[in-house]
């Protein structure tokens, strides 16, 4: 069920669904929370309660102007949606450079963090920026040319194609120049040591044809990181989408052992 929230300068949207363990679920960069839309359905299943927000300034979620949209920033907004909610502790599962997020918050509050899982997400200085550099550099004058070009790059399945819908006309592109913009990789390079000493168990997914992080130069290093299993699945970079049972049942085993 779609719910609203106000944080302290923010309004975030985000379903939130099922009953047992909290688990948050955190979508990248250019995605909304649809991403999760068919591996919710099988976690509910399984016996958890799902929060999965739209970060500020994504999809429904709304960030006043002039406000920082960083990934450092999302971190504080998602344990300020746990106070909101009540939720001393919860799993965090992040795709992409939500996974920075996730990160974050596991090396500043890893007492609210039960366990962290990372599909096909960043370490340290790899973020894959080059591959939003064009949309970091697009001319907010001709923000309404952007969905059709990402719909062109990306939208490879309907389900791609209705995530990346969010951000169609000019006011979606303006909001997804905004939030390229702000996306900081410095942010997750002072943060090994204390993710090393975070003890939060850990999972890293990753799918086998990701063509944006490599699993051999940002998977595997990660995971040495985190002191996590790697996992690898039939997808491509939008694994959640890409194969949702794959991932959801990764998910669940880990889950259940953790």
């Amino acid at each position: 069920m779609a719910t609203r929230i106000g944080l302290s300068n923010a309004v975030l949207e985000l379903d939130d669904v099922g009953e047992g363990h909290p688990v948050i679920l955190l979508h990248g960069f250019p995605a909304t929370r649809y991403l999760w839309s068919q591996v919710v359905p099988l976690l509910v299943k399984a016996g958890y309660r799902l929060l999965v927000p739209d970060l500020v300034g994504y999809g429904a979620s709304v960030a006043p102007a002039g406000l920082l949209l960083d990934m450092g920033s999302q971190s504080r907004w998602m344990l300020e949606m746990m106070d909101v909610l009540g939720i001393a502790q919860a799993a965090v599962i992040a795709h992409d450079v939500g996974s920075a997020a996730a990160q974050i918050m596991a090396a500043n509050a890893p007492q609210r963090v039960r366990n962290l899982v990372v599909l096909d997400g960043v370490c340290g200085s790899e973020w894959a920026m080059d591959a939003i550099a064009s949309i970091q550099a697009w001319n907010p004058a001709d923000a309404h040319r952007l969905f059709p070009v990402l719909a062109r790059r990306l939208g490879r399945s309907p389900a791609l194609r209705e995530m990346l819908s969010a951000y169609e006309g000019e006011r979606g592109g303006l909001r997804l120049i905004r939030a390229a913009r702000d996306l900081d990789p410095r942010q997750t390079e002072q943060i090994a040591q204390s993710l090393r000493g975070s003890r939060v168990p850990a999972l890293v997914l990753w799918g086998e044809h990701d063509e944006f992080l490599s699993v051999d130069k940002v998977g595997r290093p990660l995971a040495e990181l985190l002191g996590a299993r790697l996992t690898i699945v039939p997808g491509a970079h939008f694994t959640p989408l890409d194969c949702p049972g794959e991932v959801a049942a990764a998910l669940q085993d880990f889950l259940r052992a953790n």
